[in-house]
């Protein structure tokens, strides 16, 4: 600390120096202060301090840094750093995305006259932000207090022209005020809250309040004795901006969300918010008129601001904030889904097992397909492209006729999970609620997995038997056969497929999420409806049949359809690039399983046979596990939830199965009904709550109750069901 303190001595008496340049000063107090690892926050405290104690020892040094400090502010443009450092700009989002990665590439010029380029300069590393907010805002505050220590305060009755930093402050709330009132304005929000063109706009409100708000200031300040109104009109037309903004955020998630929606409501939540700050720095000067009386403020205000100017091009932090909102929207439809696949009573856990049964035969039929197609010797793309067909038409077609497949359920249940973590307060009693939910969704995924590889075994075998008995000949090569039962041996790479297809199946149930919010967002039922031609073709009763269907399957419809081409372009891509890619999946898999025995003659020995269909169950258990994790991780922080009782519920999860194990198997008979969901609230932002309903068994692929038009009933919706595999090679699983 000695060093430090002699190479403090050396360029302070210089710090007012006018032919040194200001950025070089600050910037050369700021490298003293930084220290040789970000994250060594004790360290650039401990600096801090050693100033903070030189300056009180050395006051000639203070009044030097008081006067650079002071001219700095004087003689640079502060309006562009409180009114734009840190919020987002009016372009939009991909145009702020490209401006980002541009400067990351090519910084932009750094112009001095402005404080807002000054702080880039004297921060100029990415990661200065971390040891400057990491600091405790009692050793920036003993800091401030050592500088600023001789300010005399002054009495209201004295006059005195409005100070540089006030008037730029008063400014920056102007530009802050007008941003607020367009964005307001803009039809985006309008759309989805039309009572903003119905009664007076509090953005607008506003916008006067503060214009009465900024004579009314300068004049106090430099009117002695002035009785002039203070900001409390213009706080509760603030308060009211974000009640606007809460509104239409809760609205989004029914009404449907973009990027361009959410880009703006973000926009509009950090204007407001740095509003607010800047009203209470200026709220705090009416006492005495001194910066000692807000410097907590003034600390808050510049942690934010550093923090702002060294982030100003991260991708990955600004990319997280706006689709945040986006993927809400997009997994809250699949939580209230989820709740329909977590069975409580018996007679829904049946119905679970006889929907994952017709899925299960579908996908048989659908395995012979694609062994049928990889056999004609159709030209690579074509091949390709008749193997996405042959899934996507065929996971639809399992959704329209309420099938199941047991993989698709884990991107369901998992937000179910996560909305019911978020609504879980850490009690005893929440987690033993969530850990029903836990019970319950096991044993009904069990029942899923069994329906499925429980009928597209038997289905597969009477179909090689059918065909052998009908040709003569087996419907697979011995030689094919033997390729199958290779392909999903457990010490084969069949688990790194496995999990290659549950990434295929997180990001179908994102597509499905987003063709829900598209469908509410861009109110396509609603346009249908618009078509004259098919109303005049199909009646107006058929139509709106049509448009019903339409809204509650969309999701589900598109879900399934891409997650065909998702699974069935895996293998092509990798052939296209030289990647060793495919796809394993349990339904699949278990299908192959049964041709190959057949083709075999059931001649397998019993202990290849229990190995081979041990690699279904691994690959079953790797679908469920990635789909589940991906999903789960995704829809909690999209409700930014951190669950810290792992533990605890761990625990009550391992009691149970010691205690109760046949729970996680079978439901109770119907005079001990497992316990009911925890709760989830509504999107709708009444503060109501739900929970799944229990009294009526759900198709597999259904998704619940979604709002119609007020006069409209709701109708159950539609999730995405369905899965498939792609071969590497021609003729292969």
């Amino acid at each position: 600390m000695k060093k430090i303190a002699r190479t403090l001595d050396e360029f302070l008496p210089r710090i007012a120096d006018a032919d040194i340049d200001p950025a070089l000063k600050w910037a050369a107090i700021v490298d003293h202060l930084r220290p040789r690892r970000a994250t060594d926050v004790a360290c650039a405290a401990a600096r801090l301090r050693e100033l903070t104690e030189h300056l009180g020892r050395h006051p000639e040094l203070r009044e030097r840094m008081q006067t650079s400090l002071a001219r700095l502010f004087r003689e640079r443009a502060q309006v562009s750093l409180y009114a734009s450092s840190g919020l987002l700009p009016s372009t939009g989002f991909f145009s702020e995305m490209g401006r980002r990665i541009s400067n990351r590439l090519l910084p932009e010029v750094i112009d001095t006259d402005y404080l807002k380029d000054m702080l880039s300069a004297i921060f100029p590393r990415r990661d200065d932000e971390v040891w400057v907010t990491g600091i405790d805002d009692e050793v920036w505050l003993a800091f401030l207090g050592v500088l600023l220590a001789e300010q005399q305060p002054m009495d209201e009755t004295d006059a005195s022209d409005l100070p540089h930093g006030v008037t730029e402050i008063l400014e920056s709330l102007r530009v802050l005020s007008y941003h607020i009132a367009a964005i307001g304005l803009d039809p985006e929000l309008v759309r989805i809250d039309p009572n903003l063109e119905e009664h007076e706009s509090p953005f607008l409100a506003q916008n006067a309040e503060l214009l009465t708000y900024i004579g009314h200031y300068t004049s106090w300040w430099s009117t002695p004795g002035a009785l002039i109104e203070d900001e409390r009109h213009l706080t509760v037309m603030l308060d009211q901006c974000s009640e606007v903004l809460n509104r239409v955020r809760r609205r989004s998630m029914k009404l449907g969300t973009s990027l361009t929606l959410t880009f703006k409501l973000e926009r509009l939540q950090q204007h407001l918010a740095r509003m607010i700050k800047l009203l209470a720095l200026l709220n705090g000067l009416r006492r005495r008129r001194v910066l000692i009386d807000i410097a907590p403020g003034l600390v808050s205000l510049f942690k934010e601001l550093v923090r702002a100017e060294c982030r100003k091009n991260n991708l990955s932090d600004y990319l997280g904030k706006n689709v945040e909102l986006l993927s809400l929207r997009m997994t809250e439809s699949a939580s209230k889904t989820g709740e329909h696949y977590i069975t409580s009573t018996r007679s829904e856990y049946f119905m679970m097992f006889a929907s994952a049964a017709l899925g299960g035969a579908i996908i048989a039929l659908m395995s012979a397909l694609k062994i049928l197609i990889g056999n004609q010797g159709f030209a690579p793309l074509n091949e390709t492209l008749a193997i996405c067909l042959n899934y996507g038409l065929g996971f639809v077609l399992i959704h329209i006729l309420g099938g199941t497949v047991a993989t698709k359920q884990p991107a369901m249940t998992a937000n179910a999970i996560a909305a019911s973590i978020g609504e879980a307060s850490g009690k005893t009693r929440d987690l033993d609620s969530l850990a029903d939910i836990v019970v319950r969704t096991v044993r009904s995924q069990i029942a899923a997995i069994l329906g499925n590889i429980g009928l597209a075994i038997p289905v597969a075998i009477l179909v090689g038997l059918a065909i052998h008995e009908a040709t003569g000949a087996h419907f697979v090569p011995p030689y094919k056969a033997q390729e199958l039962l290779g392909e999903i041996h457990p010490l084969s790479a069949a688990p790194v497929y496995a999990a290659i297809a549950g990434v295929c199946l997180f990001l179908s149930g994102l597509i499905a999420g987003y063709y829900d919010n598209l469908s509410a967002y861009k109110r396509i039922p609603e346009r249908l409806l618009q078509l004259q031609w098919p109303r005049r073709l199909l009646g107006e009763r058929r139509m709106r049949a049509v448009a019903a269907y339409v809204e509650n399957n969309l999701g589900a419809l598109a879900g399934n359809f891409f997650f065909g081409f998702l699974l069935g372009g895996t293998t092509a891509l990798g052939v296209l690039f030289g990647l060793p890619l495919d796809i394993r999946h349990i339904a699949f898999s278990s299908a192959y399983f049964g041709y190959a025995n057949t083709a075999l003659d059931f001649g397998l020995p019993w202990e290849y046979a229990l190995l081979t269909f041990g690699g279904v169950i691994l690959i079953g258990i790797v679908n469920l596990t990635i789909s589940f994790s991906l999903t789960l991780t995704m829809a909690m922080r999209a409700r930014r939830i951190s669950f810290a009782q792992s533990r605890t519920l761990f625990r009550i999860l391992g009691m149970r199965l010691l205690t109760r194990p046949l729970e996680f198997l079978m439901p109770p008979l119907l005079g001990s009904r497992a316990p009911a969901p925890a709760p989830t609230k509504e999107a709708n932002g009444k503060g109501a709550t739900q929970t799944a309903p229990a009294s009526k068994p759900e198709r597999t692929d259904a998704r619940p109750a979604a709002e119609q038009k007020a006069a409209s009933a709701a109708t159950e919706k539609q999730v995405p069901g369905g899965n498939g595999e792609r071969k590497p090679r021609p003729g292969g699983q």
